[in-house]
């Protein structure tokens, strides 16, 4: 565990799930390894979004919030956008009440954030889990969002052009090192892109040859 100050941004209305996240955290780290800072809406994040100096490294999203309607903001959906084009360094952690597949599907295709977790699943270690996942660059979804991939995705219709040619790409034998220069993006695109068609294939631990052996199986390749 790093002694290094952690900045996070919590944004969610409910007082509640806020002081239990903070118990959460603060009974792993020490508190003057955390810097915290809470919005309870969609308008107060918009405000640290965009007319403070701050940087975070990780947010806390809910997806249900009040929306600021002056900026075109519904829910935490439209923030998580917001904060991906002007914080590009910052992590997204979203935590929603939807269990609904289709929903939790469209949000990480269209968010694709470093972790989500179902509000009325997770413990607290599995929190702290994810956290740390997200925090070491990794990525951490609840058991619940990785079954909702694969139920809405078992035709493999929610694959894009994109992993349809990471795919192509590496059963032609192209090492992932290789990959921006055909597809020009950059790695850690092309790694998160990987782990989505891993949960998209249900493949929990794996490599390359996994992700191939699973796109020959369903004739992708």
């Amino acid at each position: 565990m790093s002694n290094e100050l952690i900045k996070i941004l919590i944004v969610d209305d409910h007082p509640t799930m806020i002081e239990g996240y903070k118990s959460i955290l603060y009974s792993y780290y020490s508190p003057d390894t955390l810097s915290i800072t809470i919005a309870h809406s969609c308008e107060t994040a918009h405000l640290y979004i965009t007319k403070s100096n701050q940087h975070f490294d990780l947010v806390l999203l809910d997806l249900a919030l009040p929306p600021y309607e002056p900026a075109k903001l519904a829910s935490g959906e439209d923030l998580a956008v917001l904060i991906q084009k002007l914080w590009k360094e910052t992590k997204i952690m979203m935590l929603t009440s939807h269990t609904e597949a289709f929903i939790l599907y469209n949000l990480i295709k269209k968010i694709n954030p470093e972790a989500l977790l179902i509000k009325s699943d997770f413990k607290s270690e599995e929190f702290l889990k994810a956290f740390e996942k997200v925090l070491q660059g990794q990525t951490y979804y609840s058991q619940t969002a990785q079954q909702s991939i694969k139920e809405v995705g078992a035709n493999h219709f929610g694959l894009d052009s994109y992993d349809r040619r990471i795919i192509s790409l590496l059963a032609k034998g192209i090492k992932t090192r290789n990959l921006p220069e055909h597809l020009g993006i950059t790695i850690s695109a092309i790694d998160k892109r990987k782990a989505q068609i891993k949960l998209f294939f249900g493949i929990q631990k794996g490599n390359d040859e996994d992700i191939i052996t699973e796109a020959r199986k369903r004739g992708l390749v």
